[in-house]
């Protein structure tokens, strides 16, 4: 009978004992033993549960904990070292119990609820080599933790450990007292009458949200390289039907902050997190990522991929497919293969083209000038390229949308005369469809043509927040009020962290365009909150004011727009709202009323 295959697993391991237990002992067991138990059910315990560790096992002086995420386990390990100098201060310095903390994330040999193996050892022995009151931690954990949370690494090279063959990496910690004294990370209480927020239920299959990777490049001028990288993984794993996929924007609403994973999985309604890091250093690439479980924090998969800047792409695509082997092992390779479409080939357009967006989402004039100017190069560098086309198309008619300028600008194309380049160039995109589904159908006054687009975006990838957000408008455009909510609600549902200028503006149009104006006042009400500058949010929202015989507000808007927009007029409104002639409203009386309302909120003729 062949011996039963054992059973390993990938974890965080802090190992932790306290230092002169013998000399403690000898002095007061009892009382010593009494201090260890009480420190054991009313520091230790708490913040086990609170990060979701589980202790292995007790050793007389120490402890063996086990963690499902590096950073929980950091964390945990930070805020125990932080309680007990307070607990400290208050103790004969003979007296007090310091811990010494060893940190690992490896491979683990799982028996009978206990741990044995490699990882264990290795925590064991950093734990020997830690200072009293400190934490060391090994490379593994440093890479999986650096910039996630508040606190400094010192590089203390290889380190040779007793009994382990190899040298081992490892860092020091260090953090300041105030960022972790309990007090000042208790869990937030809700306001006096507000409920709080109910998790949002998980999809009918694998949802994964693509946290922003950490820049370890040491070069801020990077950063858009990284972000890029992110937003290029999270669309090749939008193609594969199998998977709901959050969106960008929800995901690096996440930016710059160290989240319980455990929390963006009840925020995002995803039960798979995506997180890792990214050095850029000459032509070297390297990626380092790990996969987890965001129901209990548990790793799944971890790796680490490296190559020239010339592979950049085959890169993603080992990322990419290593992911889906993960968490979809049975998607068909048919599928993997449609993952592998590239956004283009020439590295210099790819560059350009990443600078672009983050302007693009800014929205001020200044950035969307500039982000023209880099989508013009990239098409000039490579006029191959379906998704440098597509965002020239989408970014001029962000400037036209903005009140910025008109089509005969220096800056501006023909908006619709881009979108059709981009769908010859690649029509089996469904990033570059939706856009041209956007450009095709507003600006260029063909709103049938639009939907039929959107429908085909979301067919090649039904994760397409932004294919279900543009149907959303042109459906509201075309008096499809139901529909055009559906899709929106859609959208959101798929990135419900969305802060774009436009996100919300299907709603304005939908409900302006059946007269329910006070459901326009509150989503123009969320958009402005969030992008206070958007063009689209202000002119409804100033003529649904005027509309409802709130005039004097509806003036306060319009002062808003002229601000922004000095010499904004409603003519300046018609010329570009209307298209050969045509208003986009399919419902007859809406552009009268939305022209109406702006008159009598004291916008110019």
């Amino acid at each position: 009978m062949p011996l039963a295959r054992e059973q390993r697993k990938l974890a965080a391991i802090v190992a932790a004992d306290v230092v002169g237990y013998s000399r403690l002992m000898g002095r007061d067991e009892s009382g010593t033993l009494s201090r260890l138990r009480k420190n054991h059910s009313e520091r230790l315990d708490p913040i086990l549960a609170k990060y979701g560790g589980r202790l292995v096992k007790l050793t007389g002086d120490g402890a063996l904990v086990e963690f499902g995420s590096a950073v929980d386990a950091l964390s945990a390990a930070i805020e125990f070292q932080q309680a007990m100098a307070e607990v400290n201060r208050e103790q004969p310095a003979d007296n007090a119990l310091v811990f010494r903390m060893g940190l690992h994330l490896g491979d683990l040999i799982v028996d009978d609820g206990d741990l044995y193996g490699d990882g264990v050892n290795v925590a064991a022995r950093l734990e020997a080599e830690a200072p009293a009151g400190g934490i060391l931690i090994s490379r593994t954990v440093h890479e999986a933790v650096a910039g996630r949370l508040k606190a400094t690494f010192d590089d203390l090279g290889s380190l040779a450990l007793k009994n382990i063959e190899r040298r081992v990496s490892a860092f020091t910690v260090k953090w300041e007292p105030s960022d972790w004294q309990q007090a000042a990370r208790a869990e937030v209480v809700a306001e006096p009458g507000t409920a709080p927020q109910a998790p949002l239920p998980l999809p009918d299959k694998p949802s994964i949200a693509v946290l922003p990777f950490q820049n370890m490049s040491g070069d801020p001028e990077q950063e858009y390289f990284v972000d890029g990288l992110v937003e290029d993984i999270i669309s090749a794993l939008s193609r594969f039907k199998s998977l709901f996929v959050i969106a960008r924007n929800s995901s690096f609403a996440y930016k710059g902050r160290s989240p319980d994973i455990r929390q963006v999985g009840r925020d995002l309604g995803v039960r798979y997190v995506l997180e890792g890091s990214a050095r850029k250093a000459g032509n070297r690439l390297r990626i380092t990522g790990q996969l987890i479980d965001a129901g209990d924090g548990t790793h799944l998969w971890a790796d680490r991929f490296e190559s020239t800047l010339e592979d950049v792409f085959e890169l993603q695509d080992r990322v990419t497919t290593s992911v889906v082997g993960v968490i979809a092992p049975r998607v068909e390779k048919a599928e993997i293969e449609r993952a592998r479409s590239k956004v283009t080939t020439n590295l210099k357009a790819y560059d350009l083209l990443l600078r672009a967006q983050p302007l693009m989402r800014a929205r001020s004039r200044d950035d969307i000038e500039q982000a023209l100017r880099l989508l013009r190069q990239a098409v000039k560098v490579d006029p191959t390229s379906a998704r440098a086309f597509a965002n020239l198309s989408l970014c001029c008619w962000i400037f036209i949308a903005q009140g910025f300028g008109h089509r005969d600008h220096l800056l501006v194309a023909d908006v619709a005369q881009l979108a059709q380049m981009a769908l010859a160039l690649d029509a089996q995109d469904s990033d570059v469809v939706a856009i041209a589904a956007s450009s095709l159908g507003v600006p260029g006054g063909d709103l049938q043509t639009g939907t039929a687009l959107v429908e085909q975006a979301i067919s090649l990838n039904p994760n397409n927040a932004e294919a279900f957000r543009i149907g959303g408008v042109l459906y509201g455009f075309l008096g499809e009020v139901e529909k055009a909510v559906d899709y929106q609600q859609r959208a959101d549902r798929l990135n419900p962290l969305y802060e774009g200028w436009n996100g919300s503006v299907g709603y304005l149009i939908a409900y302006f365009g059946v007269g329910a104006h006070r459901e326009v006042l509150g989503w123009s009400a969320k958009i402005l909150r969030e992008r206070p500058t958007s063009a689209p949010a202000l002119r409804y929202r100033a003529a649904s004011l005027a509309l409802e015989g709130r005039v004097e507000e509806a003036r306060q808007v319009v002062a808003r727009i002229l601000k922004q927009t000095p010499n904004y007029t409603i003519s300046e409104v018609r010329r570009h709202h209307e298209f050969d002639m045509n208003s986009p409203f399919k419902s007859p009386g809406v552009t009268e009323a939305l022209y109406k309302g702006l008159r009598s909120a004291g916008l110019p003729e």
